[in-house]
């Protein structure tokens, strides 16, 4: 109990020495931050399918769901999207695989912390939209933990979010045996398919009071200090650099490109196309229509 006061203590002096810093009008910085997210890909798993397709796939979506993503922020601000890298070369048609599973892939994100909004830029299957929502507000618990990131002290937060089904959880050929069969028992299999409940999971925060900004990767804010380490599901995300006050700063505007949709109209067009290519599965076409 002890060392944990006099951690807070060490860690409320160094934020009243760095005042000056975050005083300025034009402070900025730039946060890097490297996510990982774990997938069941025995969903994309076909009867017939080799040891060596599996393998290629689950190479594939390792690699896709390991991304870097650079937050740039101010004491209000802040824009989060993918750092841009040279796409690796495909081998054995993966190109219409790693294509189709780009479309659900998030764009560039902003927040304003003042204004309460959140604004996505998304492209989804060659149609571009602006997906623009209320700022969530999480009822963060502090526990007092404490823990090191590279050279800043952190403070454990925890929450609970509501996550609702986007449809990417649902994409996938149907399974051996799970094709819904004839009469009112194949029906309720159809509708269980189509149907899942919104799900609570817990969210854990790492905080630094040494960067005093309410800020945080993805739609993630509301503590008093820079987030650099999130856990929420499958996914964690954990900053690996950070710069303050760069040379060259980059100007953080509001997002205005694509049709304008609430995250709720959005997800139902994403289940419907899922549901479509589903259909396509279950037809033998694959991901791009039926036989040819």
């Amino acid at each position: 109990m002890r060392f944990n006061v006099i951690k807070l203590v060490f860690a409320l002096c160094v934020v009243f020495i760095s005042c000056n810093l975050f005083a300025q009008q034009d402070f900025q910085g730039k946060a890097y931050y490297q996510s990982k997210t774990a997938v069941d890909v025995s969903r994309f798993d076909r009867p017939g399918m080799s040891e060596d397709v599996k393998k290629r796939i689950a190479k594939r979506m390792k690699d896709m769901f390991e991304k870097t993503y650079i937050l740039t922020f101010n004491k209000i601000e802040s824009i989060y999207k993918e750092e841009e890298r040279l796409a690796a070369p495909t081998q054995g048609g993966g190109s219409r695989f790693g294509g189709m599973m780009s479309s659900f892939a998030a764009g560039p994100r902003y927040k304003n912390v003042k204004e309460l909004l959140l604004l996505q830029d998304q492209e989804f299957f060659g149609k571009q939209f602006l997906i623009k929502e209320p700022l969530e507000k999480l009822e963060w618990v502090m526990s007092g933990e404490t823990k090191q990131i590279g050279k800043y002290m952190c403070f454990k937060a925890t929450a609970k979010k509501k996550i609702l089904d986007s449809g990417i959880s649902n994409f996938g050929p149907p399974r051996r045996g799970n094709r819904g069969g004839n009469g009112e028992e194949g029906e309720k299999k159809k509708a269980e398919e189509k149907i899942e409940a919104p799900k609570e999971v817990e969210v854990v925060a790492w905080y630094t009071m040494q960067i005093p900004v309410n800020q945080g990767p993805g739609e993630y804010w509301g503590l008093p200090g820079l987030i650099l380490e999130i856990s929420a599901d499958k996914t964690t995300i954990l900053c690996s650099k950070i710069i303050l006050n760069p040379t060259e700063k980059e100007k953080i505007k509001k997002l205005t490109k694509g049709k304008e949709v609430s995250k709720e109209v959005y997800n139902d067009i994403v289940k419907k196309k899922t549901e479509e290519m589903r259909e396509n599965f279950r037809r033998g076409g694959g991901p791009g229509g039926g036989r040819r």
